[in-house]
């Protein structure tokens, strides 16, 4: 019944907002089709399953970066798009109702063209410093509800590149990681639906087949790391050298309080915009999350592992990311990244096809 109900711009707009970005490419929303005019998203978080998601704040931020490219593709096709939250939905669960209206006055969004062409880029950078003109543009894309907290130089980046370092021991050791990286990497893939493709994590061949070896169970992890120096190889490549290889990394932080889901919705909006921005630039991308949800762990004294006793090196994570950026920013901070001159990857995650979206 709801591709019934689909005209052809409904169609197009909808096509285009599954490119949105979600963390591991989880895909976290599906959509209730009522009529050409409206639809309801039905949003989940990864809560339950995710080590990363913990407190639901990174599906919220794709489900935000999503309402965010309906709002740009509706505008290409002068159609203006209005979201309301069902406050009774619970929060792991929200829904959220989109009415479409036509408005002779909207000009589409510019960043419409690229919404396709947004991708995450893994490897290493150029580390050619962004252009007075490219960051004004950044800093703008984000609205004045957000600042962007620049990171640049080559002392700026290497401090930055050890603290990704330092926070990828975290992700590589403890078993719950583990399930995550287990259910969300599609091996001998180039591309994947609704995965990771394994060509696309940013390791070199040995890399990838030495962690091809060891994922496949938890067991050979812990020969890994305790006997080989396991994390060693994917710190360097995955961490410490594109931590340093890049023009600069940067933190979206909120100028208001962080308080629930709507914030957080807001912030992906805003993170989507910088995003496709960056994209518009020719700049390639990468979010480095990890040190941000850390921190926000051990601010809360929230034991998130069985493992090894890791709050004590999220503390320590915390403490060096505010001394990079500082206390306030690290506490306002929606979204960490890294971007720079660079090729792009050959490899990708893809989404999954409209008709397996549709409810």
């Amino acid at each position: 019944m709801g591709e019934e109900k689909m005209n052809d711009n409904l169609r197009i707009i909808l096509e285009r907002a599954r490119w949105a970005p979600s963390g591991d490419n989880t895909q976290p929303w599906c959509f209730e089709i009522h009529d050409a005019q409206h639809i309801t998203i039905h949003g989940h978080d990864t809560r339950q399953w995710c080590v990363y998601d913990l407190d639901g704040h990174a599906s919220q931020i794709a489900l935000g970066a999503l309402l965010e490219t309906i709002a740009i593709a509706a505008s290409t096709l002068g159609l203006r798009a209005e979201f309301r939250r069902r406050q009774e939905a619970p929060e792991e669960h929200p829904l959220i109702d989109v009415h479409f209206t036509p408005d002779e006055q909207l000009i589409g969004d510019p960043l419409g063209q690229v919404i396709e062409q947004r991708v995450t880029q893994r490897r290493a950078f150029s580390t050619h410093p962004l252009t007075d003109e490219q960051k004004a543009a950044l800093t703008a894309s984000v609205g004045n509800s957000y600042e962007v907290h620049w990171l640049e130089g080559g002392a700026a980046r290497w401090r930055m590149a050890k603290l990704l370092f330092r926070s990828a021991h975290i992700r590589l050791t403890i078993p719950e990681a583990y399930e995550v990286h287990s259910r969300v990497i599609e091996w001998c893939a180039r591309v994947s639906e609704d995965r990771i493709p394994d060509q696309a994590v940013g390791l070199d061949p040995v890399g990838v087949s030495l962690m091809r070896w060891g994922m496949k169970s938890w067991r050979r992890v812990s020969f890994l790391n305790r006997w080989l120096a396991g994390t060693w190889l994917p710190r360097l490549q995955l961490d410490l050298l594109p931590g340093y290889r890049c023009a600069a990394h940067a933190l979206i932080a909120s100028r208001n309080p962080l308080n629930g889901i709507d914030a957080y919705l807001e912030g992906g909006r805003a993170v989507q915009r910088f995003w496709l921005t960056a994209t518009v630039q020719g700049l390639q991308f990468q979010p480095e999350m990890t040190p941000l949800i850390f921190a926000r762990y051990a601010r809360d004294r929230r034991e998130f592992t069985s493992g090894p006793p890791s709050l004590q090196k999220a503390h320590i994570v915390r403490g060096a990311l505010e001394g990079l950026l500082s206390e306030q920013a690290v506490l306002d901070g929606i979204f960490l990244c890294r971007l720079g001159d660079g090729s792009a990857p050959t490899a990708r995650s893809v989404r999954l096809p409209l008709d397996r979206l549709i409810q």
